[in-house]
């Protein structure tokens, strides 16, 4: 079943990032440094922005990290890098934007949580400052809800409503209700205090699959702004990987999202981009975006007690992404390439055949031959020492002649091939 036609969202400019309507979905991540330390800061976005990410969020919770995001900024763009940084803020936001306009001037965007301001209480100063100060500094806000510090005052009055229904609904579903209410209302709220209707993002963050995946078809229902996807609180490893895959796919199979994240948590010392990475994964498996091309590889088996074509799957599959900030510069469409690295002789020729580019590797028992197909088309047989380096420079040489600047050649077409 082919994904569904987008829906359709108002666009909203985040530092030069175009979100919402037809433009592509973007991939958002956030890092977890301490701001104020800014050499750690600075180092991480650049690692983000680098494997792929279009926006990046940082942590503004103290007077330091404040102060310190005009200087982070500053020293990103004179390394070149360009992302726009978007301001974390919850309980104090208010008062660090006012307090520090710099801080204010250089994000490229805002994100509010309503139930850790004042918004829905007897006052919402607090609220109605961060919208002003978007305001005057022509800023675009995130209104993320989030159901561990959902507005209580809204819930209980909600959870009230429904148990005096004839036939009241599940706790659950109140909840995910209450978080809808809270967002599309908070977004109305920063519109009567100016803020432009094209100037609002909304999130309903959850920890839950089938949660998530509630929620934001009934908030693309509520309303039309562009809508941040993200399981929150993921988890570890294959966990939080498979939860996040799990609960975004049917979301954006709807054609729901313009924005996603996987907030995945990270091993000590572990590598932050793989939340991009896997991100990227998701809506290139879909088929919604290509980020850099795809290898295959068969799981192996018995027939494949040799760990060769698992390490040079493994080789392939680092080299292209290595090389894909040079080569989206020069080859464009060179991201939707298909690779196959094949560990028999069983389903290894098929595959190769029906990739733009493949390898079938000799099995542990097999005639020590791997054929190299190129377009569907057998080409060469390698043989002995040097497999990889070979075929590397047969990978180079097809992206040199089929995707360069000008090249003669349609990469749409090569893409349509599904493995």
């Amino acid at each position: 079943m082919a994904v569904k036609a987008r829906r359709k969202a108002v666009v909203v400019d985040v530092g030069g990032v175009k979100v919402g309507g037809d433009h592509p979905i973007v991939v958002q991540s956030m890092t977890n440094t301490d701001t104020a330390d800014t050499v750690a800061t600075v180092n991480q976005v650049m690692a983000l922005a680098r494997a792929g990410s279009e926006l990046v969020r940082v942590t503004v919770n103290t007077e330091d990290a404040a102060a310190a995001v005009a200087p982070i900024v500053d020293t990103l763009d004179k390394f070149g890098v360009r992302v726009p940084i978007i301001g974390d803020f919850h309980y104090n936001g208010h008062i660090l934007l006012k307090k520090y306009p710099e801080c204010a001037r250089a994000l490229a965007k805002y994100r509010i949580n309503p139930g850790n301001s004042d918004i829905g209480r007897k006052t919402d100063e607090n609220f109605r400052t961060m919208i002003e100060v978007a305001l005057a500094n022509r800023k675009p806000v995130r209104i993320g809800v989030n159901w561990g510090s959902l507005d209580q005052q809204l819930l209980t009055r909600m959870m009230d409503e429904n148990s005096r229904r004839a036939e009241p609904k599940a706790a659950r579903e109140v909840t995910m209700d209450a978080m809808v209410v809270s967002a599309v209302e908070s977004a109305k709220a920063a519109e009567r205090y100016g803020l432009g209707h094209d100037r609002i993002i909304l999130s309903a963050k959850v920890s839950g699959v089938q949660d998530l995946i509630d929620v934001y078809r009934a908030l693309a229902e509520a309303c039309d702004y562009p809508l941040h996807l993200g399981l929150t609180e993921a988890g570890m490893g294959s966990k939080g990987i498979v939860a996040t895959t799990a609960a975004l796919a049917p979301v954006l199979q709807d054609g729901i999202g313009d924005t996603i994240r996987a907030s995945l948590t990270p091993l000590p010392n572990g590598d932050r981009t793989e939340e991009v990475v896997v991100s990227q994964q998701i809506l290139q498996s879909l088929g919604i975006r290509s980020f850099t091309p795809q290898v295959t590889a068969c799981p192996g088996c018995g027939r494949t007690t040799s760990t060769f074509f698992q390490e040079m799957a493994d080789q392939i599959q680092t080299y292209l992404r290595e090389q894909m900030p040079k080569w989206k510069e020069g080859h464009p469409g060179v991201e939707t390439m298909k690779v196959a690295v094949m560990g028999c002789v069983v389903n290894g020729p098929g595959e190769s055949k029906h990739s733009n580019i493949g390898i079938s590797l000799p099995g542990t028992f097999e005639e020590p031959v791997a054929p190299v197909y190129v377009d569907g088309r057998l080409t060469v047989t390698l043989r002995g020492e040097g497999i990889v380096p070979r075929f590397i420079d047969i990978l180079n040489d097809y992206v040199d002649s089929h995707y360069a600047q000008g090249a003669d050649f349609a990469p749409d077409a090569a893409a349509a091939v599904l493995l």
